[in-house]
């Protein structure tokens, strides 16, 4: 797992009451983070992936998994960095959308 990947798992989905899994094959695709339950995939994305080959190999990755009925949500690593409470304030509200569950948990951070 790359720094930012360990840190959002250490501190943030390794706890979180939704289950969430690292690491998770998916077709010929190894995904950052995946909720069954939730029928999610976080990807944590670095500078590459905004290049021109990375964007055009990450869509195609995308379609291929959302066709699966999974949702893929695609985090920059610098919002890792700069603004971590926000972004497990969104994956929370994503999840919980997702679910279609009342509010009543929020990370502590």
């Amino acid at each position: 797992m790359t720094k930012e990947e360990r840190h959002l798992w250490y501190d943030f989905l390794r706890s979180y009451p939704i289950r969430f899994l690292r690491q998770k094959v998916i077709d010929n695709y190894i995904v950052d983070f995946y909720c069954h339950e939730a029928r999610i995939i976080i990807e944590l994305d670095g500078s590459q992936h905004y290049e021109e080959k990375g964007l055009l190999k990450d869509k195609i990755r995308t379609e291929k998994i959302e066709s699966r009925n999974l949702t893929v949500i695609h985090i920059p690593n610098n919002e890792v960095n700069k603004n971590f409470r926000g972004v497990c304030e969104y994956i929370d509200l994503f999840v919980k959308e997702s679910l279609h569950q009342p509010d009543g948990w929020s990370p502590s951070l």
